[in-house]
């Protein structure tokens, strides 16, 4: 397991992520970790943006998703994305984990045609909502959550990524 350097502030309102990397090939993508603290923060600035608050973001791999997928979901296969808020006696503002599945992620930027770095930076928005309470249960929610997406996302410069003939709340994360 390597470790990279988190990047700690008493800023309010800046959300402290440490990047974990624990499986899967990431070296694609040179400054994944930049795009995963980029991603992590905007969704943070949109939903909670005077808070000061942490989460633990996992770079991994299928096999070790499929793991957590099956205890924790029911569900032992891949997934681009696991959200685990934060229990009862957690450190005060840490909002939890989320963890990426980075050959799943791959596969999937390539089959929506969609450049990597956003798609990561996309599922990292997402996961971190889930820790602010998001989901996509029903429609309704789903709605909201997609747009609250879409809003973080044009901020980074990425495009809807639901423009596509998709229901919403598809995404298995």
């Amino acid at each position: 397991m390597s470790r990279l350097p988190s990047r700690p502030t008493e800023q309010a309102g800046v959300l402290t992520v440490d990047v974990v990397e624990d499986g899967g090939d990431w070296s694609t993508l040179p400054d994944i970790e930049t795009l995963v603290v980029i991603a992590a923060r905007a969704a943070a600035a949109e939903v909670s943006p005077d808070t000061a608050q942490s989460v633990a973001i996992a770079l991994s791999c299928d096999a070790d998703i499929a793991d957590l997928n099956g205890r924790f979901r029911a569900k032992p296969k891949p997934t681009n994305v696991l959200s685990f808020p934060a229990t009862k006696g957690a450190e005060p503002g840490f909002l939890g984990d989320v963890v990426l599945a980075q050959e799943t992620i791959a596969r999937e930027s390539v089959e929506q045609g969609t450049p990597l770095a956003h798609h990561i930076q996309h599922l990292v928005v997402h996961g971190v909502l889930h820790l602010y309470g998001y989901d996509h249960d029903n429609n309704a929610d789903a709605e909201k959550m997609e747009a609250t997406e879409i809003v973080i996302l044009s901020k980074l410069g990425i495009a809807d990524p639901y423009t596509d003939a998709r229901e919403p709340g598809t995404n298995d994360g």
